[in-house]
């Protein structure tokens, strides 16, 4: 049976990469952006890439340049050279997953976004949903994980069937994605609810009026809606979805 996503995920907004800001010394995904974010009671947002030693890693991109300013394939160092890197914007280094979740301690609830690691949402998958799997099922807290890629987030429900799961999704206009236009028109249909037993989506904000979208949320699938940069974007988007996950701005706390 599909686990539910616990209310903790629908009450609480959702810090986008944690509540960061590099002019306060916070970079994005980082144990700052992390504590910050507990410290004003939202829930955590976060990515995970794979290092070159099999170990899950909170960075975003794909390549190292725009986050640490040393250039090459973030999978192609391990674990101990990524966690030596300083970020920009503060004295933080990449962490890995059991160090943020380590530091969160079920304070908050926690999402965890897998990057695609097949390079076009394919089958080609594994390593970095075990190294993850290996994490949240050791965890105690609130815990859920998504994925882009339908793959990941099928085998993610085998690895860890005990873990909530979701598909983050979005309107996938060909222009925005290094993916084939079939692709694109496959996935912007969400058509991979059953097979991967999602439990919720994680929608991309402009696009939260579609038909789909909406038969989703009527049926009482829960929505998270992503990335919502200002209160007056929140405002507008609240009847369409049923959480934000936000940056740029201090999001509402539940009364």
């Amino acid at each position: 049976m599909t686990p539910s996503l616990p209310q903790s995920f629908i009450t609480t907004p959702l810090a986008h990469r944690g509540y960061h800001d590099v002019a306060e010394g916070r970079p994005e995904n980082s144990r700052a952006a992390a504590r910050a974010a507990i410290e004003a009671g939202y829930g955590i947002e976060l990515d995970l890439q794979l290092s070159a030693d099999g170990q899950a890693m909170v960075f975003h991109d794909y390549d190292l340049g725009r986050l640490t300013g040393r250039s090459g394939p973030t999978r192609q160092h391990t674990q101990t050279e990524l966690g030596a890197l300083s970020l920009k914007g503060g004295d933080e280094t990449i962490p890995t997953l059991r160090q943020i979740l380590d530091l969160v301690a079920g304070r908050v609830p926690v999402l965890i976004e897998l990057k695609d690691q097949d390079g076009g949402m394919g089958p080609d998958v594994g390593p970095l949903e075990e190294a993850a799997a290996r994490e949240v099922r050791r965890y105690q807290g609130p815990v859920a994980v998504m994925s882009f890629n339908p793959h990941s987030v099928a085998l993610l429900g085998k690895l860890a069937p005990d873990v909530p799961r979701g598909l983050t999704t979005s309107a996938y206009d060909p222009k925005d994605w290094p993916l084939s236009t079939s692709t694109c028109d496959r996935l912007r249909e969400i058509p991979d609810i059953d097979r991967t037993g999602a439990a919720f989506i994680s929608h991309e904000v402009t696009d939260l009026n579609r038909e789909r979208v909406k038969s989703l949320r009527a049926n009482g699938m829960p929505v998270l809606a992503w990335t919502v940069t200002s209160q007056d974007m929140e405002d507008r988007v609240r009847a369409l979805c049923d959480n934000v996950t936000f940056e740029g701005y201090p999001a509402r706390l539940s009364p």
